[in-house]
C-alpha cells in the first residue's frame, strides 16, 4: 500500500454528561447533540478513526493498518492489538466515580481489557476539579459500606485542576473528571470501566445507568493518588514515558522537528494554534482538533506555526 500521512476524523460519543465545546471549538463534525468524547485515534471496533485524506479517505485506521501492520512500527508488534487510544473529553457534567481495570484482574475474569490511562487538561471552569484515589488508606469493609450507602464520595480525594495540569492514572486508580473540565486523553486501547457510583442519574431513557460494584471493588487500590515523576532535565516536554505509550507536549511557536522512525508511529493532536506539516515530499495543513498519524519509518517531519500538540509514541 502507498505510504502517507492520514489526517483522522473521530468516533463521536454522545453521553449525559457531554458538552459542546469539541463541535463549536474543535472542529469535531457529528450529528449528536453533545460531543462527550471524540476519539481521535482509535483502532476499537466500536468506534474506529476515519482517515478523511488521500488515496484511502473513507478507510477506518484499522483497516489500513490490519492491511500494512508495519506501518504502526516495531514496537507494535508486543501487542496483541492496536496498544492506544486517543481522545478529547469534554465534562459539562460529572462523570460517575470510576475504575479501569489491570491486565491480571481480565486475564483473570476472563473479560475486558486494562486501561492505564493519563490527562492533559486543556481547559477547565474556575474551582474544577478531579477525583483521584481516596483522602486515605481506606479497609475493604469501609471502601464496601461507603459504596453501598452512597457516601463513597465523603472519602475521595479531590485535585483542583488547572489549564497546563497532568494526571497519570494507573489502572486500578479510583477516579472521575468532574463538571467543566476539557482534557485530551491517552490510555491504553480499551473501553471497559467499572462505575462505582453515579449520582443517582437516569439515562436518556429513565433508566438507572449500570453500576459494575463487585468488579470495581475487587480492582481499586484503597490509597492515595500518587503522580508518577516522568520528568527529564534533557527532555522537558516530557509528559510520561511508560511500557505502554511515550507523550510529550510542544509549544511550537516557529518551528519542530521531529522524527518517525522504524520503531513507532508518530501521533499528532493538535491542541491549539494551527501551522503546517511537512514530511518529505508531503504537506498538510493542521489547526486545533487535527488527529495525524504518522507512519513509522516516515522520518523527519517539520512542524511549522504557531501551535500546541501533544505527541504520542509506543
Amino acid at each position: 500500500m502507498n505510504k502517507y500521512i492520514l489526517k483522522l476524523a473521530p468516533y463521536v460519543s454522545e453521553t449525559i454528561w457531554g458538552g459542546r465545546k469539541l463541535i463549536d471549538e474543535f472542529g469535531v463534525v457529528t450529528e449528536k447533540s453533545n460531543a462527550a468524547e471524540g476519539w481521535m485515534l482509535s483502532c476499537l471496533d466500536m468506534g474506529p478513526s476515519v482517515i478523511v485524506n488521500g488515496e484511502y479517505a473513507g478507510r477506518s485506521l484499522p483497516d489500513i493498518i490490519g492491511v500494512s501492520p508495519e506501518w504502526c512500527g516495531a514496537a507494535v508488534r508486543r501487542f496483541s492489538e492496536f496498544p492506544v487510544l486517543i481522545k478529547f473529553i469534554d465534562a459539562m457534567d460529572n462523570l460517575s466515580v470510576q475504575v479501569h481495570p489491570t491486565k491480571e484482574y481480565c486475564e483473570k475474569k476472563g473479560s475486558g481489557a486494562s486501561k492505564t490511562e493519563c490527562w492533559y487538561i486543556l481547559d477547565c471552569e474556575e474551582g474544577a476539579e478531579l477525583l483521584l484515589g481516596f483522602r486515605e488508606e481506606i479497609s475493604a469493609e469501609a471502601f464496601e459500606k461507603a459504596v453501598r450507602d452512597g457516601t463513597l464520595t465523603d472519602y475521595v480525594g479531590r485535585v483542583k485542576v488547572h489549564p497546563g495540569d497532568f494526571f497519570f492514572i494507573e489502572a486500578g486508580t479510583l477516579h472521575a473528571i468532574c463538571r467543566g473540565v476539557l482534557l485530551a486523553e491517552v490510555q491504553e486501547s480499551s473501553n471497559t470501566t467499572y462505575r462505582i457510583f453515579d449520582y443517582n442519574r437516569l439515562d436518556k431513557n429513565g433508566n438507572a445507568r449500570e453500576l459494575h460494584v463487585a468488579d470495581a471493588l475487587a480492582v481499586t487500590k484503597r490509597e492515595p493518588y500518587s503522580q508518577p515523576d516522568f520528568g527529564r532535565e534533557d527532555d522537558p516536554a516530557l509528559l510520561a514515558d511508560c511500557d505502554l505509550f511515550k507523550v510529550h507536549k510542544y509549544d511550537i511557536n516557529g518551528e519542530f522537528k521531529g522524527f518517525a522512525g522504524e520503531r513507532s508511529f508518530v501521533s499528532l493532536l493538535v491542541l491549539n494554534g494551527g501551522g503546517m506539516l511537512v514530511c518529505g515530499s508531503e504537506s498538510l495543513e493542521l489547526k486545533k482538533g487535527d488527529s495525524i498519524f504518522i507512519p513509522a519509518s516516515s522520518g523527519e517531519f517539520t512542524v511549522s506555526g504557531a501551535l500546541q500538540i501533544l505527541e504520542t509514541e509506543i
